[in-house]
């Protein structure tokens, strides 16, 4: 079976180093969380806000060894009033986990995007 795991974190400025250590950062603790194996990941797609243009995600993940893996970066929706400067994930992970198992990641300012599946209410 093949489960989506999401997650997003906001880069600290419009630069190569700070867009690699944010992803970087994020999918380390997707694995972490869900205890997955390069192995078992399927693919995974990646947007950042149109103001994160210094380099793509994608290659961040390059850089992490992960080669083997699909990947697609694509410029999030503008839409006005949204957080800036955020990279999202969706990593697709094939495991028996259930949903309910699923441990998505929202780091730092991200959580208050998706606060249902980080602990809160939207």
């Amino acid at each position: 079976m093949v489960r989506g795991i999401r997650g997003a974190v906001q880069a600290n400025k419009n630069s190569k180093k700070e867009i690699f250590m944010a992803t970087q950062r994020l999918l380390q603790k997707i694995v972490k969380e869900n205890n997955i194996n390069l192995k078992d990941v399927a693919s995974i797609f990646l947007t950042a806000t149109v103001d994160l243009n210094a380099d793509f995600p994608a290659y961040a993940v390059r850089e992490m060894g992960w080669n083997p893996v699909p990947l697609l970066c694509a410029q999030e929706m503008d839409v006005p009033g949204a957080m800036k400067r955020v990279i999202r994930v969706l990593v697709h992970v094939n495991c028996d986990k259930s949903q309910n198992e699923i441990k998505h990641q929202y780091l730092g300012a991200t959580k208050k995007l998706r606060k249902d599946l980080s602990g809160g209410e939207r």
